[in-house]
């Protein structure tokens, strides 16, 4: 005992005498930079390795829909039924509908919220809802509409764990010319171009994190909605083509014979096929009648929405889609003769066939039957299986956004995160894998230039910058293209290509994908996700990049000759710390890299690292092939003159 005494007592000494010694030296460290930001511990339902819970639940809604549009008054009207299901452990009281339509009213929280000047999401102000005769199981029912919400009360409360309730009502609208870029009309030579989405009252969210998801549409934050199955039909003019999510249930009940052996081998063609030709648009050779309507029928299952175009003046056309679990798919492309062109959108379904064909091999199996393009006066916008792009957009433009909104299908649809909170987990991942789609198609005719991360170092340095996570309804317009699509990419690609390598990268990111597949993943579970499956904790990448509006900025601060080599100083002069890649060139010609951890930067700012080498060393470089967005390339190199 008194030994052990005596060594403990000696021990202390000999740390009181270094800590003396070095005790100038001493300074604060970096750690809360390492630290965890955000609650991310596991529960029952999400668990700390980014997997749904074991008593992970989820409710459903499964729609009837039947719907007429009048394009001599531009209205819609109809009926649906719901059959919504509770699997949740509580029991309900209301439910919540999103009524979106009531956007485009005078007094709409979206109408006043937007600024004098107007913006991108500019929508009409004489619609809106009307709404009647609606019910519960049948029975009338109490119900309270406030802006863009629906609430329908229930006489009892719905059972928790598999209760259902089927809810039902009546509904029409005037059709919008302006959407909020989302939806609307268009008029050409050959008639009215509808596009239609946001067409029907959709069933919010309940989930376990916020229970009602009930954020008001206002414009720029975009959807979060329930899974089911779809069946709706839509009666239009006899001379109008409709095309839509999901699968076409009675083609001979609207397609001529010769519409009908087309379309069959359009099914078996690599190469696009019309089905209505240019010339045929306008006359009887298109239309299955010479009076009266027709009604087109739909079915689309396990999806979160469902939207369709209908016009008198689409040329349309088809292409076989071979998807990646063997199973054959349609590309279909519905566009006026104002778009017709082989630099336009006769190229419109090689696009979509291919953009499908890409995300389906390397990231999914696409789960629709369906990948439909319209031509519209929209921007751009994704609902499932069915696009909504420029009508004058044209060879890498129509390129760039018909890639872009059909990789929409992997997110928001097929992993189902909230877009009305967190853009960026569906734009931002999005516009990631479209780097890397643009770079496969056609030997890379109309390239991703992503992978040069320091480009957005303007945005990077602006006082006016905001965060990844602020809500895209709160960020300023000028500003969401970088908050939404481009820094959440260019933080993605960096974490592939630079961070953790392709490999690594990959088996995590389709593991989430697969993982979430058809239901709702938070931020936290991404972020654990990914740790998880990688091996790595990227605190302190998701805390500096995606939740916070610091900088990265690495330097190569010195070199010292030594007697065995050279001591190399490389400092962190940024907030965002990073692994340091350098690349040493020595006199003789000759080269070599060095990966320095992450970790070096918790301790302080600065790093010494000696390098042993018989040679002369000439340059120090960090990140050569710049895939950091560094924000100062001047202190990347040693010496400067370089």
């Amino acid at each position: 005992m008194y030994a052990r005494k005596n060594s403990l007592l000696g021990w202390l000494a000999f740390f009181a005498l270094v800590f003396t010694a070095h005790s100038q030296e001493v300074k604060e460290n970096n750690q809360s930079l390492f630290d965890d930001f955000m609650n991310r511990e596991g529960n029952v339902y999400r668990t700390a390795s980014g997997k749904p819970g074991p008593e992970y639940w989820q409710n459903r809604a499964d729609y009837e829909i039947e719907v007429e549009l009048n394009d001599e008054n531009h209205t819609i009207t109809g009926n649906l039924t719901i059959e919504y299901t509770n699997n949740s452990p509580e029991k309900l009281d209301f439910i919540w509908l999103y009524v979106e339509q009531n956007r485009f009213t005078e007094n709409s929280r979206g109408t006043l919220t937007t600024p004098p000047g107007g913006n991108r999401y500019n929508g009409d102000a004489n619609g809106g809802y009307d709404i009647s005769s609606v019910q519960v199981d049948g029975d009338q029912a109490e119900y309270l509409i406030t802006d863009t919400r629906m609430q329908i009360f229930l006489k009892e409360p719905l059972k928790a764990d598999g209760g259902d309730v089927e809810l039902s009502m009546n509904f029409s609208y005037k059709i919008p010319e302006e959407g909020m870029d989302r939806m609307g009309r268009l008029e050409v030579e050959e008639g009215w171009i509808y596009a239609m989405a946001q067409w029907y009252p959709r069933v919010a969210v309940f989930d376990d994190v916020t229970g009602w998801n009930v954020e008001p549409y206002l414009g720029a934050g975009e959807f979060y909605l329930e899974y089911g199955d779809y069946d709706y039909k839509v009666t239009v003019p006899y001379n109008m083509t409709v095309v839509g999510s999901g699968q076409l249930q009675n083609p001979k009940d609207v397609l001529t014979k010769t519409q009908l052996n087309r379309w069959e081998k359009a099914s078996e063609s690599e190469e696009t096929v019309y089905i209505i030709q240019p010339d045929e648009v306008g006359t009887t050779k298109a239309y299955k009648k010479s009076s009266g309507k027709n009604t087109w029928h739909f079915k689309m299952e396990n999806t979160h929405d469902v939207a369709f175009g209908a016009s008198k003046a689409f040329i349309w056309d088809a292409a076989r889609m071979n998807l990646a679990n063997g199973k054959k798919g349609m590309a279909q492309s519905a566009y006026p003769k104002e778009s017709d062109g082989q630099d336009a959108w006769s190229r419109s379904t090689e696009y979509t066939k291919a953009s499908i064909e890409f995300y389906s091999e390397k990231y999914y199996p696409y789960p629709y039957k369906n990948a439909v393009n319209v031509a519209a006066e929209i921007g751009g916008m994704e609902y499932p299986g069915l696009s909504f792009c420029s009508w004058r957009s044209k060879e890498a433009s129509l390129w760039g956004v018909t890639d872009h909104e059909f990789g929409h299908n992997w997110f928001p649809m097929i992993v189902g995160s909230n877009e009305r909170k967190y853009a960026w987990m569906d734009e931002g991942f999005n516009t990631f894998i479209n780097h890397y789609s643009s770079n496969a198609f056609n030997n890379a005719e109309y390239p991703s230039h992503l992978e040069q991360t320091r480009r957005i170092k303007p945005y990077l340095i602006k006082d006016s910058r905001e965060g990844i996570d602020n809500y895209p309804d709160v960020t300023n317009l000028r500003n969401l293209g970088y908050t939404a699509y481009y820094k959440p990419a260019v933080g993605l690609i960096t974490l592939r290509e630079y961070i953790l390598g392709e490999e690594r990268f990959d088996r995590a990111f389709n593991s989430y994908i697969k993982t979430w597949a058809f239901k709702h993943p938070q931020p936290a579970d991404f972020f654990n996700h990914i740790e998880n499956v990688a091996g790595e904790n990227l605190n302190w990448f998701w805390k500096g990049w995606f939740y916070g509006n610091e900088n990265i900025d690495l330097a190569v601060e010195n070199v010292s000759e030594k007697e065995n080599g050279y001591m190399i100083t490389v400092a962190n002069r940024g907030e965002i710390p990073m692994p340091m890649k350098l690349t040493f060139t020595f006199e003789d010609g000759t080269s070599e890299e060095l990966k320095l951890p992450v970790e070096i930067w918790q301790r302080g700012d600065s790093w010494d690292h000696l390098l042993e080498t018989p040679k002369k060393l000439e340059k120090v470089e960090f990140d050569e092939k710049k895939q950091v967005p560094d924000i100062n390339s001047s202190n990347d190199v040693w010496p400067t003159s370089y």
